[in-house]
């Protein structure tokens, strides 16, 4: 019995290697697959559009903008009176009677 244990764990580390070798096949062919369409026996499709000569640029993501200089802030009365008007539009909006057609859904 301990004989069979031990080929089956043989073939299982076969099978193992194998599939590793054939993942590590299709990496490396893989990686190879955009310099193979430049070769000149393979060539390009033939309703394919011409490359630009220029690559694209990044896009600047790390561009930081400049300061603003007239930074334009409420004053406090005016920030006072804004807070209030919306303190007056929630107090509205919870008064308001709720709409029982609205809530009822024809899902």
């Amino acid at each position: 019995m301990k004989r069979s244990g031990t080929v089956g764990g043989t073939m299982a580390g076969g099978r193992a290697g194998a599939a590793a070798a054939l993942l590590a096949l299709g990496l490396v062919l893989g990686g190879c697959a955009s310099t193979v369409a430049d070769l000149p026996v393979v060539g390009a499709p033939a309703g394919l559009p011409q490359r630009p000569a220029q690559p694209g640029e990044y896009l600047p993501v790390h561009d930081i903008p400049t300061a603003r200089s007239n930074d334009k802030t409420l004053a406090p009365a005016d920030q006072a009176k804004l807070e209030a008007d919306l303190i007056k539009a929630r107090d509205r909006q919870a008064v308001a009677p709720a709409d029982p057609a609205a809530k009822t859904s024809t899902r």
